[in-house]
């Protein structure tokens, strides 16, 4: 089937270029790695996490995550928080300095994917987000989420 070949190779170049453009325009620069960046901005949209939610929303292994947390711990970006409960389980939450630091450049990572898809028309971006999300429903009753 090459249509479905062609449009999944498709999606996973879009996706890398996506992904590209957006760590060399704004997380480079802002010395964050792309793993570095979703955990922060998931800490910064829910405020604090578990770490093993956090790993599972990133899409990343707890050890992964454990080597991206010290890196953002010895920023002074996010701190960890013991349970009171249960000594397996630690918090994740954003310092001040990581909510600035987001607060920062939230608005500079929306823009450059506001550049990435600025020539499509609003319909274009809604059929495309549509379209995608279909990709992903398809996805997670193949079992694969």
């Amino acid at each position: 089937n090459f249509p479905a070949a062609h449009a999944i190779s498709s999606l996973y170049r879009a996706a890398n270029a996506a992904r590209q453009h957006l760590t060399s325009s704004v997380l480079r620069p802002n010395d964050l790695t792309w793993t570095g960046f979703l955990v922060l901005w998931l800490l910064w949209i829910w405020e604090s996490m578990q770490t093993r939610h956090v790993a599972e929303n990133v899409g990343i292994s707890k050890a992964t995550l454990t080597g991206v947390t010290d890196t953002l711990v010895g920023r002074g970006l996010v701190v960890r928080i013991p349970s009171t409960v249960d000594r397996r389980l630690v918090e994740l939450t954003l310092t001040p300095a990581g909510k600035s630091l987001m607060a920062e450049i939230y608005p500079q990572f929306n823009l450059a994917e506001a550049d990435l898809v600025e020539q499509f028309t609003a319909a274009e971006v809604d059929t495309l987000t549509r379209l995608l999300r279909q990709i992903v429903t398809s996805s997670e009753e193949c079992g694969d989420s």
